[in-house]
């Protein structure tokens, strides 16, 4: 008999192109803004998809409220962002709230809301709608409640994309405007759902993140591609 999947990777078939390209388009304009090269502007928006994504919302769709019985007393939806000026440090714990969820205990309200804390506060750099992408859709949420379903993160390797240097050593003031760098991160998501199911799967993701000299760092947005 075939393994049960998780309802996340059931629906990941389902994602709509049209989400990918407005991702790609949307992530291609801000590194555009930020750095201003346009070889890696031409390199970030290739038309190819991320190596592993969360279904898009449903705006039509109702949002599930948690179970008032099962919620935790001060757990939080979604860490707090750590302190730091460390653009890879930052980009290794914003990938590991991305990669974690507990749709048991928490709403996906309460989700977004945590995820929202980790955004830089310039609206205009930040990429909201590229985060909101990672999170599943509000009916998604629901099934995944039923089915009791939650998922963990090991996050690894962190470094800056041979591409994000490379447009940095031609144009070593553009950074200083909006101190936006991109770093790759590497790592595994494992996901555990009622019946004693599980799964573990290796991802990787490029962030673009906000670390002013006098400022913590902050989460601009989710690069549409894997940027090696």
């Amino acid at each position: 008999m075939p393994k049960k999947r998780s309802v996340a990777t059931q629906d990941r078939s389902h994602r709509a192109p049209s989400s990918v390209l407005r991702r790609a388009l949307m992530g291609g304009l801000v590194l555009a803004m930020l750095l201003a090269v346009a070889g890696l502007l031409a390199y970030l928006t290739r038309s190819e998809s991320p190596a592993s994504t969360q279904p898009a919302p449903t705006p039509t769709s109702t949002q599930r409220a948690a179970s008032p019985e099962a919620t935790p007393g001060k757990r939080e939806a979604v860490a707090a962002p750590p302190r730091t000026s460390d653009p890879i440090t930052f980009a290794k714990a914003a990938t590991e709230v991305l990669w974690t969820y507990d749709t048991r205990f928490f709403s996906r309200t309460e989700h977004v809301a945590g995820l929202r804390r980790w955004m830089t506060s310039e609206k205009k750099y930040a990429d909201w709608e590229s985060v909101s992408d990672q999170i599943p859709s509000p009916v998604l949420w629901s099934r995944m409640h039923d089915n009791r379903q939650h998922a963990t993160a090991t996050v690894g390797e962190g470094h800056f994309p041979q591409a994000f240097k490379t447009a940095l050593a031609q144009d070593p003031g553009a950074i200083t405007e909006a101190y936006v760098y991109a770093v790759t991160v590497t790592g595994k998501q494992s996901i555990v759902w009622k019946g004693s199911g599980s799964g573990a799967e290796s991802r990787s993701t490029t962030l673009a993140l906000q670390c002013r000299p006098d400022q913590a760092c902050a989460l601009v947005g989710v690069l549409p591609s894997v940027a090696p």
